[in-house]
């Protein structure tokens, strides 16, 4: 018999809000950790695509079929990842088509994590996401499974589940932080935030939101820049999570919105950020991760909010990602100190 869908596990976890006086001493204001880093795949696309596969799962109409059901994602990795040990959690499949440019290490964890199977197809996100589409869902059907598409950012459902992280930080901490930074790469967790945002109403008032990118994967500031939804060319950054051409429509529109900042910058300082991080506090990120954390060091936070004072609370959401090493770190270590 099927397991009914209450008793069915949530994805994703409640996670950590803490205070880092390292941070804050760095950026002259009072800086708090939102460890998504902490989340069952690594990184905070466990709240979103677990939700939309619990939706899914919610919303079959004979759950007899359930068994049929494979779910299948097109990720440059964290994505991928999350929706596999989301699958898992719910005893469902899970397949993943990923780029040409994802890590070996990164398509090793997918698989690591229980995946049904790993394809690469594609330069980039979007080569895999309309092969996917194009070959591998229609393959799915013929076999006779019931195969569901989960996108990695650009769905309503993973902004709702993303949403729960705003309402988190505003229970830990007791009121709005002044500022709240966060990475983008398709929009998703940015998207969740200002979806957030609304539904906090009055208690998220003045809260201003930095959507923070790397140069070569910078899709929402082009989009700004170009007043219309725009598509790179080609992703040329090292944060190839951030690896999506163009963003959600969705978080395109929220960036229009008063209080948010756009803020791009390059892989050198996301390295910066990636490594002081680890030193500081003790955490490896991926690049992905380290453009937000980039804003503590270097003045650069206040630069883009001058109006902080060194009371003022910023939240940096550290949103993770399995895509780093000990090595890589090490690397990107002596690379920025060559370069000085």
């Amino acid at each position: 018999m099927a397991q009914p869908i209450s008793d069915l596990p949530t994805p994703w976890r409640h996670t950590p809000l803490i205070h880092s006086p390292a941070l804050s001493k760095h950026a002259g204001c009072q800086i708090y950790l939102k460890l998504e880093n902490l989340q069952p795949s690594g990184s905070f696309k466990s709240r979103g695509i677990g939700n939309l596969l619990l939706s899914h799962l919610s919303s079959l109409p004979d759950p007899s079929t359930r068994s049929k059901l494979h779910f299948y994602s097109s990720s440059g990795g964290n994505a991928g990842l999350a929706c596999v040990c989301a699958a898992v959690s719910l005893g469902c499949p899970a397949t993943i088509v990923v780029p040409l440019s994802t890590s070996a290490f990164m398509i090793g964890k997918i698989k690591e994590a229980g995946a049904a199977e790993v394809v690469q197809e594609g330069t980039s996100w979007y080569e895999a996401d309309a092969y996917l589409k194009e070959v591998v869902i229609p393959a799915a059907e013929a076999r006779g499974e019931i195969p569901v598409y989960v996108p990695p950012f650009d769905d309503p459902k993973i902004w709702e589940g993303n949403a729960t992280l705003l309402g988190e930080v505003l229970e830990q901490l007791g009121e709005a932080p002044e500022g709240l930074v966060c990475s983008v790469g398709g929009g998703g967790l940015f998207s969740g935030i200002m979806l957030g945002r609304e539904q906090a109403g009055g208690l998220a008032k003045g809260l201003k939101v930095l959507a923070v990118e790397t140069e070569g994967a910078d899709s929402l500031n082009l989009s700004l820049r170009e007043g219309k939804l725009s598509t790179l060319p080609a992703i040329t950054s090292i944060a190839t999570t951030l690896g999506a051409r163009t963003v959600a429509r969705q978080a395109y529109e929220y960036a229009q919105q008063e209080g948010v900042r756009s803020v791009v910058l390059k892989d050198e300082e996301a390295m910066e950020g990636c490594v002081k991080f680890a030193h500081d506090e003790r955490i490896m990120v991926e690049a992905s991760c380290g453009v937000g954390l980039a804003l503590c060091y270097g003045g650069r936070l206040r630069k883009v909010l001058p109006e902080l004072t060194e009371e003022s609370k910023v939240v940096v959401v550290v949103c993770g990602g399995k895509n780093v090493t000990a090595g890589m770190l090490w690397g990107w270590e002596q690379q920025l100190e060559k370069a000085v």
